[in-house]
């Protein structure tokens, strides 16, 4: 591994003047299970993708750290561990699908000291971007190797120049739900909904998410549902004891009798980031969920750009999509 120098910094201020002097050759570190355990140790680099010269611990900043709920709804420090989450008695009740996605994410283990900041902006696990012998698009290079390689994992929907898939549950639950983040930087804090905060490779290939490299996340807040509101999680992954997904299904919706008023569904595993569905959404307004869901899940169809080894996931996404929403429904 690359030596490095470790800035403990106790106040988001102080942290964001280090990010901004090293610029993209720092980077926040929380649990570190991916940046460290993964992106540095692995050598993962290119001329668009440095290995940082500074990281800057988060977790010696206790105001990233906690999680409040009330009435309008909950707010997730940055540097909570996805444990804390899981066990939050107060978000299972308010938001059982996030809980539920977050308890998906690898092994007990990992939840332990990886944290919902950490969840959110990790990296793609791509095994071209990964692998030291390629050097992709998002490393800077200029091929993406899963058009003509094994890209049985890569995205359906939304690829071009890159087939990376957003490999966050949390996220994918987020962006169902509403979520906003709330982010710090030099010129103060600015607020950016799930629905803006992910970027995909068509409008810059070296990029997942809108954090500058002087920016970091200090929480999410996560408006409260209506009353009555059905959540649901879905996620189908090649090994049940932990594993990525190839699919995920989050939902959250309203319902008058068993028609459908509102709602989002969000699929993970099928994009370069978290996919909303909205073109099952508009199928589904309306209409009776059982007399509707069947065709209104294979409106996916009509989005998907399948490669050549990953045409099964569009079977599943469909397939998922009916099974969830029912699911939800009771």
């Amino acid at each position: 591994m690359k030596r490095f120098e470790l800035y403990e910094p106790t106040s988001v201020q102080e942290a964001v003047g280090v990010l901004a002097k090293f610029g993209p050759k720092a980077k926040p570190l929380a649990g570190g299970s991916d940046l460290v355990a993964g992106v540095m140790k692995d050598w993962v680099e290119g001329k668009g993708m440095p290995l940082p010269d500074a990281l800057v611990d988060l977790t010696t900043i206790p105001q990233l750290r906690g999680i409040t709920v009330d009435e309008s709804g909950a707010t997730i420090g940055a540097i909570t561990t996805l444990t804390d989450i899981v066990e939050s008695k107060e978000l299972g009740r308010q938001f059982p699908l996030l809980t539920q996605a977050t308890h998906s994410v690898a092994s007990p283990l990992i939840r332990n000291f990886g944290t919902l900041g950490g969840n959110i902006n990790q990296r793609p696990r791509c095994w071209f971007l990964r692998g030291r012998d390629f050097d992709c698009y998002k490393k800077g290079g200029d091929t993406c190797f899963s058009v003509t390689g094994d890209n049985r994992y890569h995205a359906i929907i939304g690829g071009e120049l890159c087939y990376i898939v957003h490999p966050s549950d949390t996220a994918t639950a987020l962006l169902a739900l509403n979520a906003q983040a709330r982010i710090a930087g030099p010129g103060g804090e600015r607020t950016v909904p799930f629905d803006s905060y992910f970027i995909s490779p068509r409008e810059d290939v070296l990029r997942e998410n809108v954090l500058k490299p002087e920016e970091l996340l200090v929480d999410v807040f996560v408006p409260a549902p209506a009353p009555d509101a059905k959540q649901a999680w879905t996620k189908l992954k090649d090994r049940q004891v932990y594993d990525f997904a190839i699919v995920s299904v989050a939902a959250v919706f309203t319902v008058e009798g068993e028609t459908w008023q509102d709602g989002r569904i969000v699929l993970g595993g099928v994009a370069p980031v978290p996919y909303r569905a909205q073109v099952v959404e508009n199928q589904l307004k309306g209409k009776s969920i059982k007399n509707s869901i069947r065709q209104a899940a294979a409106a996916i169809r009509t989005v998907t750009r399948p490669m050549s080894m990953n045409a099964y996931k569009v079977d599943i996404a469909q397939n998922l999509i009916e099974r969830t929403i029912l699911e939800a429904l009771g």
